[in-house]
């Protein structure tokens, strides 16, 4: 039997973070939490690129484009979508995550959801703290295990008959 696990070793992959501006006082913060999960695994600083979005509906198509662009092992989504009094926040949540989904499903390239969907501006700020509970590192660290993933997957030969 062969098992595929992914490492937390980042050396010889290269990354895309892909960081709404909306809500920036959140989401700096996860874009901390995410280099600092690529650093801690080795990734090197010409190895991360960081493509700044207006807001959450935009980070779908920013992530595809650069899946589709070849240069990138894994592509790290980070956002922060806070509840209001309209339906507009359930709306904004699905088509978001619908997005990345769809386009890490086409791409075949990791593409990690860091998006915060909250309740409260507090509930944002405590899951985009200090550490490794940051949702922004937790996101990049599921990046890295996913790049050893699937490179592991294109190495590995076809099953003896």
């Amino acid at each position: 039997m062969l098992t595929i696990e992914g490492t937390q070793t980042a050396a010889g992959f290269r990354f895309a973070v892909v960081v709404s501006r909306y809500n920036d006082f959140v989401t700096d913060r996860l874009q901390t939490g995410a280099l600092a999960a690529l650093t801690a695994a080795g990734a090197k600083a010409d190895a991360v690129t960081v493509v700044l979005v207006p807001g959450a509906f935009e980070i779908p198509i920013a992530a595809q484009r650069a899946a589709q662009s070849g240069r990138y092992e894994a592509v790290i989504c980070l956002g922060c979508i806070i509840r209001g009094e309209t339906p507009h926040f359930e709306f904004l949540a699905t088509a978001v995550a619908n997005g990345v989904t769809s386009a890490a499903s086409l791409t075949g390239v990791p593409i990690t959801f860091g998006v915060l969907t909250t309740n409260s501006v507090e509930e944002a700020i405590e899951r985009a703290g200090e550490g490794p509970s940051n949702k922004g590192y937790e996101a990049a660290a599921a990046a890295v295990q996913m790049a050893s993933v699937v490179a592991q997957l294109a190495r590995t030969p076809p099953a003896a008959s």
